[in-house]
């Protein structure tokens, strides 16, 4: 009997060290698949992933509170950038020169905004900050989306106006979600692998892979100008601007390869524009007072922006005031 109660103790034994193994072996399998399917995610929240490799939150919607740091921007902050602008005190490379002049693009009888750009584009990333403001003075956007520019073109942190697919080889996104009873607004933007390095495509490839004959019609009108350089390429109202207005980079003039913008997130952007006290929101917002000045005339100055003493003052100096 005692030989049978230990033969039973030993086999129970067995079967208790079998069943911490194999839970053990269950707790392994299950640690590495969360390393190597999630740990990089898990990483990048934890840690941060390296700056300028990082594709963190792309082609997320901001939220309310993001969006509305850019649909509510105070008028008096882009008073106070232009004064800054006019009075030499900012140090970034903003551009007040001569506009050039064409006939504006006529929709449902209001002036448009034309943009065509390239989500790999660093000078259309930095840029569309600038835009955003810009356009935000005649209208607002009910979505916009976290995006990059590629790990090839330094990896700044930007806006995109639609959902981008950052990993096809060739494409094109057209159309945004912005609404406005002064103007029209017709984004064109050239899809490529965010991993990548800058890529673009002659404006007659949009034109044949326009979804309608609006977006086809605006970009014949866009190439039949002969004035595309690069990109950014956009149209306000009655004025081409053959690139990025201002190149607004951060905080400080890099003094390395490395761009102080690749350093930030989409939030540390946005807290700047919202909190007003920097180099960089000066620069965005002075860049953003060159489009406005650019579109104002287009739309009789009717926009209550139209009507800052900087935004007129900038508009003579480029020999657009009406």
């Amino acid at each position: 009997m005692a030989s049978t109660t230990n033969k039973i103790s030993q086999l129970e034994r067995k079967l208790n060290i079998l069943l911490v193994v194999n839970v053990i072996l269950i707790i392994a399998v299950v640690v590495v698949a969360v390393y190597l399917l999630w740990w990089p995610q898990l990483k990048l929240v934890i840690y941060g992933a390296p700056f300028g490799k990082t594709e963190a939150g792309i082609d997320t919607q901001l939220t309310s509170s993001q969006l509305g740091v850019i649909n509510g921007a105070p008028n008096s902050y882009f008073e106070t950038a232009g004064e800054k602008l006019l009075n030499g005190t900012l140090t970034d490379e903003i551009s007040v020169v001569n506009a050039i002049k064409v006939s504006p693009v006529i929709v449902g009888g209001k002036p448009s905004v034309v943009y065509i750009g390239a989500i790999s584009c660093i000078f259309c990333g930095e840029n569309r900050w600038a835009m955003a403001l810009a356009l935000s003075r005649f209208g607002n956007f009910s979505a916009l989306y976290n995006g990059y520019s590629s790990f090839g073109d330094d990896d700044v942190p930007t806006l995109y106006w639609k959902w981008n697919n950052y990993t096809t080889a060739s494409g094109a996104t057209y159309g945004n979600y912005y609404q406005s009873p002064y103007i029209n607004f017709y984004s064109i933007e050239y899809d490529s692998p965010i991993n990548g390095s800058f890529q673009m495509q002659p404006i007659s490839y949009f034109i044949t892979k326009a979804p309608n004959a609006t977006y086809a019609a605006v970009a014949s009108y866009m190439n039949a100008t002969g004035k595309f350089q690069g990109t950014p390429f956009t149209l306000w109202g009655s004025a081409i601007v053959t690139g990025a207005d201002g190149v607004v980079f951060g905080n400080s003039t890099p003094t390395s390869s490395v761009i102080p913008l690749t350093n930030e997130t989409h939030a540390d952007v946005l807290n700047q524009l919202q909190s007003f006290n920097d180099q960089f929101a000066w620069g965005e917002y002075a860049a953003a007072d060159v489009y406005i000045a650019d579109l104002c005339p287009s739309i009789g100055n009717s926009a209550p922006i139209c009507a800052l003493p900087a935004i007129r003052s900038i508009g003579a100096i480029m020999g657009l005031s009406s």
